[in-house]
């Protein structure tokens, strides 16, 4: 077997640590972030996480070595091999997907990484492209872990580069339901698929009560909930990004139920995880407006703050204006007396009406006569 799917590998396949001509790597592989080491390739099972034979749905051996695994299942009827990697480095993807005969393309996507969502079809190989997340109570955030599934007639393989989701309990569930894992890599691939989504339901919890507390912040008139929103604004974003295209890979799925022979009992547990997939994706489409409406009357509460400030604000400075306008029209009415005082106050024999009789009524009379046009005037405009 593994000789044969080896003849069937493309000669072509790209590779990091290949020359490709005078174009260099293949764009995919000119943005993998994991720098090649220069020297020997690690072995392939360094990156296996599990692999084993199961035959009938039970499971039948654990070979050492991946190629024993690829002999033993070769012509085995209803036998399966399922290997799962963490974090493979390009040569350790590269051995298995000769073995395997994968195709090039999906082989440089898996290698990559960060891709979105999808579902792709190499002849008798299916590959799929899945994003899990999880909801951290810490930290009061969403992380985002990545799958890559290639099902073919008689294996399954699972490439992961980040420790969520984890698949153990996938494997565990169906070894324990060996009627289930009897229907071949089909059931392997839609427990996957169940897992994940499943995966999300305390992700819409979590993210449902930052909300609610948002809202709280937002009408008790918290300064740093603009902040908050928008954060949690992009993780549910890139949530949408991971849940929506969920339901255009489980309708290709659905759509090769006749074509591929799918089992009647898979076929009822897909149209399972539809629903799951829906209500998940109604969900965050939920959040997203409820973020938007909630960023709105937000804006207009601060805006309100705002104004209502600005009015406070002019009443004070109004408030302040009158009593500038009392105390310079009093000091006004106090400074014409102190004038005319002032001024038949000087110590000079040669001045009119000094030595007058009535002088002294006249300047009194005088500084009162001012006094009274000065208030009346100030009277009349509202100063007093």
């Amino acid at each position: 077997m593994a000789q044969n799917r080896m003849r069937n590998w493309l000669p072509g396949i790209r590779s990091s640590s290949s020359p490709r001509g005078d174009d260099g790597p293949a764009p995919e592989l000119s943005m993998d972030p994991r720098a090649d080491s220069g020297g020997a390739a690690p072995p392939a099972e360094d990156s296996v996480i599990d692999a084993a034979i199961y035959v009938g749905g039970r499971r039948v051996g654990e070979p050492v070595k991946l190629s024993e695994l690829y002999d033993r299942v070769s012509g085995v009827p209803d036998a399966m091999a399922w290997i799962g990697l963490l974090r493979p480095a390009e040569t350790q993807l590269l051995t298995v997907a000769r073995e395997f005969g994968l195709h090039e393309l999906a082989v440089e996507d898996a290698i990559v990484a960060h891709q979105r969502p999808k579902l792709e079809r190499y002849g008798d190989t299916l590959f799929l492209v899945l994003r899990g997340a999880r909801y951290v109570d810490d930290a009061e955030e969403v992380q985002f872990g990545e799958i890559h599934l290639f099902v073919g007639k008689d294996f399954v393989l699972t490439v992961r580069h980040s420790e969520a989701p984890d698949l153990k309990d996938v494997r565990r569930r169906l070894e324990s339901e060996p009627e289930l894992l009897a229907l071949g890599p089909e059931a392997v691939c839609y427990a996957v698929l169940d897992a994940v989504v499943d995966g999300y339901a305390p992700v819409v919890r979590g993210l449902q009560n930052d909300i609610d507390e948002i809202e709280t912040q937002v009408f008790n008139g918290d300064p740093k909930v603009s902040r908050r929103i928008y954060e949690l604004s992009r993780e549910v974003i890139e949530f949408q990004r991971a849940t929506r295209p969920l339901l255009s890979i489980i309708n290709g799925l659905i759509a090769g139920f006749d074509k591929y022979e799918i089992h009647e009992e898979l076929r009822r547990y897909l149209r399972d995880v539809a629903d799951h997939a829906t209500t998940v994706a109604e969900r965050v489409d939920g959040f997203r407006m409820m973020l938007q409406d909630i960023l709105t009357v937000n804006a207009t509460l601060v805006s309100q703050a705002q104004n209502e400030d600005m009015r406070r604000l002019a009443e004070v400075s109004y408030t302040q204006s009158e009593e500038v306008k009392k105390i310079s029209s009093w000091a006004a009415i106090l400074f014409a007396p102190t004038v005319v005082g002032g001024i038949y106050g000087m110590n000079f024999d040669v001045m009119p009406e000094t030595h007058w009789t009535y002088g002294f009524p006249m300047a009194v009379g005088l500084m009162f006569l001012v006094s009274v046009v000065l208030f009346v005037i100030f009277k009349r405009k509202n100063w007093l």
